[in-house]
């Protein structure tokens, strides 16, 4: 896929971290950048994880990063962690609070772990104003009764790598929530009703992700052989978004990249 005349588009969220980027990193952002990949936030999912985010921010101009710990990780959070967390987004360019919600879907820590950990992680938000990255899967409405306690007093969130229903997308557009779309919305077989849904999305709440190296874009003729992801791709998913929004790739790329850079302060 060409790269956008004169345009741009930022990719909210992408593991750069994750060892399929160790070996060709530096020309996996050089493909990102030809494909009009302006800016990329690499996602942190643990502390090591996240860590290993800012370094990567820290070391490129294009780069900025998040630092939380995913639901499948916190069953493995200790006293220091949220300390450390709040050390990492301290730095200008750890620019959210996350991977950070509940995912019942894989189940990989208990329930009660995932939402202590979670509430940990909201209450971290509301007091450095950082906005939020948030996951969540097979957890509705749980995740929302919990988001809603703390509404009033968080910043800005994101329910990244949407996939849910009708009702879940309306309940976090009811609490304010921007949306990321990824390549689920490329998979004919599981994400063919997010095309219908993201009509319901205010053009100043929606934003495009990849998820790197997860998610490869089904509409990719052909597909990479390696199967991995990279944000490169991203725009894949802008050109089904703009079809399912039936608005040019050109002003959903326009309209992204300025939700992004208004929401995570870029």
């Amino acid at each position: 896929m060409d790269r956008l005349a004169g345009q741009t588009i930022i990719d909210i969220g992408a593991n750069l971290s994750h060892p399929s980027f160790a070996s060709d990193l530096d020309a996996v952002l050089s493909r990102a950048s030809e494909a009009g990949v302006e800016t990329i936030i690499v996602t942190g999912t643990t502390v090591a994880a996240s860590g290993a985010a800012f370094a990567l921010a820290d070391s490129h101009e294009r780069l900025y990063s998040t630092a939380g710990v995913h639901p499948h990780d916190a069953g493995h959070c200790d006293a220091s962690t949220i300390a450390s967390l709040k050390a990492l987004l301290e730095r200008p360019k750890v620019v959210a609070v996350g991977e950070c919600g509940l995912d019942f879907n894989r189940n990989y820590s208990p329930h009660p772990d995932q939402e202590k950990w979670f509430v940990a992680q909201l209450e971290l938000a509301c007091e450095i104003g950082k906005p939020l990255f948030l996951h969540s899967r097979d957890a509705h409405p749980r995740f929302a009764d919990i988001l809603r306690d703390f509404r009033d007093r968080l910043p800005d969130a994101v329910a990244h790598c949407f996939t849910g229903e009708r009702e879940e997308l309306h309940a976090y557009l009811d609490l304010d929530l921007h949306i990321g779309i990824t390549g689920w919305i490329c998979d004919e077989r599981r994400g063919a009703h997010l095309k219908e849904l993201a009509r319901a999305i205010p053009a100043d709440r929606l934003m495009l992700e990849t998820d790197s190296p997860y998610l490869t874009p089904r509409t990719m003729k052909p597909q990479p052989k390696s199967r991995r992801n990279e944000p490169a791709f991203l725009p894949y998913v802008l050109s089904t978004v703009a079809s399912a929004l039936g608005k040019p790739p050109e002003e959903v790329a326009a309209a992204t990249t300025a939700t992004a850079k208004r929401f995570f302060r870029l």
